[in-house]
């Protein structure tokens, strides 16, 4: 039976919010009245106002943006893929124009459509808001490099959340992989690990979360037929330095992957750049065998249960894979038994304990308590909620047959993602942890009217009253 006697936040929308008047039911049912809904053809509807927009807060977005250097930033990067004499649509134009259409829920290239009618974005797009054939024009301009230094972008701005870095005296980088499936044949989607559309084409991106500001770091469009393995410890050790430049040299930083880091190219490297790594081990025959064999004595309880039998135990274990010693490698391995029903893959080792679940764990560090990082290891469960608020963000849509196009409108989703997460930070850091579509409905979608005032335009705006 629960104890508790209020409803817990769910972080949406209220009316307080938004400028609407809070419920009168108490107040109505002390006067005796009932609520009438009224015949909607009795209100004569007047004549269109082409000056009203449903996007207002782009317009605050936009000035923020422009104060942290954005604009001025994607010219320098990518002013020189349309550089001929006679271009009407530069390309960081259009790049912040497809930000812009994201921020507003535009998940897809041709949602510029629909949003070309409203005045707001109109203005902001240059007052001529180009074809969606011209936009997946410029994104096929793209390529790797292009792309590159996109995610460079997506990175500087991801780890820009981070208040007072040099103070930090830790930080979490997180990287997990995400299936994209494609119902299609664009280029580079190919089949691969897909738990839900076996056998279907599709991409399988990298994405790297810092933990403390739940913003993406780093990224990679690859192909889908690409697992995680030897040759994405380039990619790792690109976001540990991207972290390091910005932590200092005195932050620790742990890198937080599943069993597929459990290859020693991608371990060594970590520990070749002075972080830590915790991941899990892959529950190989030797590695079970050797669980199995750990006396009782060894195994320390950290947590009991109802009945004061032990409910979660962990030992440190001595084992060696011959791909460390061949590679000159030596790692902390330690298991962590319970008896709670967790998800994921666990096994069961022990006749007299068959209710006993295990798991090992795979670090450098070698001074924290072995639960300490087992629980540090499960916070890393965060970025799952991140990957799927970025789903739907839009980034499993694709708009072009080109990869490098497709792995450009991707980098910019995140890019947008980035950008909102600062900005909610700065202007209203009270829904911080809002969803993007509540963020959205409350700060982007404001109904206004565009205006001309004294030569100058004037844009008012519904009123947000907790958030003015």
């Amino acid at each position: 039976m629960t104890s508790t006697t209020h409803v817990p936040s769910t972080q949406k929308v209220r009316r307080e919010i938004v400028g609407g008047k809070r419920a009168e039911g108490h107040r109505l049912q002390r006067q005796g009245r009932r609520v009438r809904r009224p015949d909607a053809g009795t209100l004569t509807i007047g004549q269109p106002d082409p000056r009203v927009t449903g996007v207002g807060g782009l317009v605050d977005f936009g000035a923020f943006v422009r104060q942290l250097g954005v604009d001025r930033e994607l010219r320098r990067r990518f002013g020189h893929l349309k550089s001929h004499g006679n271009v009407v649509y530069p390309m960081h134009a259009q790049l912040r124009l497809l930000v812009d259409a994201h921020v507003a829920g535009a998940s897809r290239v041709f949602g510029v459509e629909a949003l070309a009618a409203d005045p707001v974005f109109h203005y902001l797009a240059g007052g001529a808001v180009p074809s969606v054939d011209t936009i997946y024009d410029d994104l096929q301009r793209f390529n790797f490099q292009a792309c590159w230094d996109l995610e460079e972008v997506v990175g500087d701005h991801g780890l820009a959340a981070l208040d007072n870095p040099r103070k930090r005296a830790e930080v979490h980088i997180d990287i997990d992989t995400t299936v994209m499936p494609v119902f299609g044949e664009q280029e580079g989607a190919l089949p691969g690990p897909n738990p839900h559309y076996h056998g279907r084409p599709s991409f399988h991106p990298l994405i790297a979360r810092l933990a403390e500001t739940d913003t993406v770091i780093g990224a990679e469009f690859r192909e889908g037929n690409t697992g995680f393995g030897a040759s994405d410890a380039d990619f790792v050790v690109r976001n540990i330095d991207r972290v390091r430049r910005r932590v200092g040299p005195h932050a620790l930083i742990y890198v937080r992957i599943d069993g597929a880091a459990d290859c020693t190219a991608i371990l060594g490297a970590i520990a070749d750049r002075g972080a830590l790594f915790i991941t899990k081990a892959r529950m190989t025959a030797d590695l079970c065998g050797t669980i199995a064999c750990i006396p009782a004595t060894q195994w320390r309880t950290v947590e009991l249960d109802a009945e004061d039998r032990p409910f979660k135990q962990v030992a440190e274990i001595d084992f060696h894979r011959d791909e460390w010693r061949k590679a000159g490698r030596k790692f902390r391995v330690f298991a962590v038994r319970t008896r709670d029903k967790l998800t994921g893959k666990q096994i069961g080792l022990w006749k007299n304990e068959i209710d006993m679940t295990a798991q090992a764990f795979i670090t450098n560090d070698v001074v924290r308590d072995a639960d300490d990082l087992a629980q540090r290891y499960d916070l890393r469960a965060g970025i799952e909620p991140l990957i799927g608020e970025l789903k739907g963000c839009g980034i499993g849509k694709v708009s072009s047959q080109h990869f490098y196009a497709n792995s450009a409108g991707f980098l910019l989703k995140l890019l947008a993602f980035n950008l909102t997460q600062r900005w909610v930070a700065n202007r209203s850091p009270k829904l911080l942890r809002w969803r993007s579509p509540w963020i959205r409905r409350a700060l982007v979608h404001r109904p206004g009217r565009l205006l001309r005032s004294g030569g100058r335009r004037l844009l008012r705006l519904a009123p947000r009253p907790l958030l003015e």
